[in-house]
């Protein structure tokens, strides 16, 4: 950041008075500029006992396959963030249900909350953002070929919560890997 926001002058790092950590603050008006992690919404998309993914058709990781998800929106709650992703990415429509995960990454400053997500119908399609979008049984799934992490760890906890008839979420932080 090199200028505020607020009036347009330039800004420095530094501590402010009573705070710990540096951030940006407005040599003129001192406004202090918080930087906080952004929020990323997805769904675990499904029907009959299959699950849906998207082909990405953007970067990054394009051509890898992952679960409908992206950055919520202001004015969105978590769930409608989700749902609006899932819509977006491969136009299902879908009943936003139990959290599955919530996953730190503090490398990139990003929290992923993923939901359950029954689909309402069997209706999905290619969107901008998917070159594909495919139905999957777990057996079926390109683990080698997934968009992230965050979607490898939330597909399987998905997977031992149905076998184990559980709906707590999984809460984890992820290193930099």
């Amino acid at each position: 950041m090199k200028y505020c926001s607020s009036c347009g002058c330039e800004v420095i790092l530094t501590v402010p008075e009573g705070d710990q950590r540096e951030r940006f603050v407005c040599r003129d008006c001192g406004d202090i500029h918080y930087q906080n992690p952004k929020v990323v919404v997805g769904c675990v998309t499904h029907w009959d006992n299959q699950v849906l993914l998207c082909r990405r058709a953007i970067e990054p990781r394009l051509g890898f396959w992952t679960m409908p998800a992206g950055f919520m929106e202001n004015g969105e709650s978590l769930k409608e963030g989700a749902q609006r992703e899932t819509f977006e990415e491969c136009a299902a429509e879908v009943e936003v249900k139990d959290l599955i995960s919530v996953i730190s990454i503090a490398s990139i400053n990003q929290v992923h909350c993923i939901f359950n997500a029954p689909m309402l119908s069997d209706n999905f399609a290619i969107t901008s953002e998917s070159s594909e979008v495919k139905l999957f049984h777990e057996s079926e799934i390109p683990w080698q070929d997934l968009a992230f992490r965050t979607v490898e760890v939330t597909l399987k906890h998905f997977f031992e919560q149905r076998r184990q008839g559980s709906h707590l979420p999984l809460v984890i932080d992820l290193g930099p890997h």
